[in-house]
């Protein structure tokens, strides 16, 4: 009796554990197919706007807790990017569309999708850190010899700026070049630099005064304007955004719309992406009368319909970023 006892308690349990691991295991299914409809349904009829009140609250909490709902996220920004949802191929099963991004395949290098094809400029953009005691003595030796590269056609090139950092980066000095012809109008400027004694001496001299000193070769976005020599007085703002591999041909779709937003003071004066130096490394350039014209500007873009929407979708792009205020000096076209 006892025997049947004993064999009547482990089918019992054998049985109940069971039933339970198939209802876990069912739960557990129809818990993720529901989630993946839910998302898939959210991409397709109804992107959630960012709440107005915050509008960094939604990418705040992507970024510092475990987000919620993270293949509608990237279905969503992946949408925006593009601007319309590709329809899933007849052969694909509606299974697999839920899961799998289609991606055209690029047949061009980025420069080449993102500059502007019916010119070639190419910028240089340096930075000079210089010896606190000496960057009196710097900027006159700079406003006695850049200007003359500048106004002399025989040098393919252009001062498109030069400025002292006032907030950030102490002690520092910004010049952006244009070389207009691309690789061989910089190639073409250096030889004949080489050749130049006044330039030879200036760059002895100047070594002398840094710390430290950096460069970028870099190109235009296309829905930017070129940079153009403007009246002050004005203070600059260089905003540099490190970006995470891969990513700049989606930064370049979202900001072709987003540039609209930032127009209506003159503000914008360049928008460029590195090519050599820092690689995925984007800057752009604006203008204000102060830093209080440049408060309310900023200001100002939050209450247009769809900035706060970039600012979401392009957020999650950066890896960091970094804000520099600058003043012109008086060798600079940009006052």
């Amino acid at each position: 009796m006892k025997q049947y006892v004993a064999l009547f308690s482990k089918a019992i349990l054998f049985y109940s554990i069971l039933f339970y691991s198939i209802l876990f295991y069912s739960i557990l299914f129809y818990s993720i197919l529901f989630y993946s409809i839910l998302s898939y349904l959210c991409l397709c009829f109804a992107l959630p706007r960012m709440p107005s009140v915050s509008p960094w609250s939604c990418t705040a909490t992507c970024w510092s807790e475990p987000c919620t709902a993270p293949l509608c996220c990237a279905l969503a920004r992946w949408k925006m990017a593009t601007g319309v949802l590709q329809k899933v191929s007849s052969e694909d099963s509606w299974f697999k569309s839920l899961f799998v991004r289609k991606v055209d395949p690029r047949k061009d290098a980025h420069s080449n999708l993102l500059t502007k094809n019916e010119e070639s400029n190419l910028y240089k953009i340096q930075f000079h850190n210089v010896k606190p005691e000496c960057l009196d003595a710097y900027n006159k030796l700079c406003e006695e010899v850049l200007p003359s590269i500048h106004a002399d056609k025989y040098y393919p090139c252009e001062l498109v700026g030069t400025w002292n950092t006032w907030y950030g980066e102490q002690d520092q000095a910004v010049h952006l070049w244009r070389y207009r012809g691309g690789y061989p109008a910089l190639t073409e400027v250096m030889n004949k630099l080489r050749q130049n004694k006044e330039f030879t001496a200036y760059r002895k001299e100047r070594g002398k005064m840094l710390l430290s000193r950096r460069n970028q070769l870099l190109l235009e976005f296309s829905f930017w304007n070129e940079p153009v020599p403007r009246e002050g007085p004005n203070i600059y703002e260089l905003r540099s955004y490190q970006l995470r591999p891969g990513t700049m041909i989606e930064w370049g779709n979202y900001w072709a719309r987003a540039i609209g937003f930032r127009q209506h003071d003159r503000e914008a004066v360049g928008g460029f992406f590195s090519q050599i130096g820092n690689l995925y490394m984007v800057h752009h350039l604006w203008a204000y009368k102060d830093l209080q014209s440049r408060e309310n500007t900023r200001n100002g873009a939050w209450q247009q319909e769809g900035w706060h929407e970039v600012v979401y979708y392009t957020v999650p792009l950066i890896q960091h970023m970094d804000s520099r205020i600058m003043i012109p000096t008086k060798a600079s076209p940009l006052q």
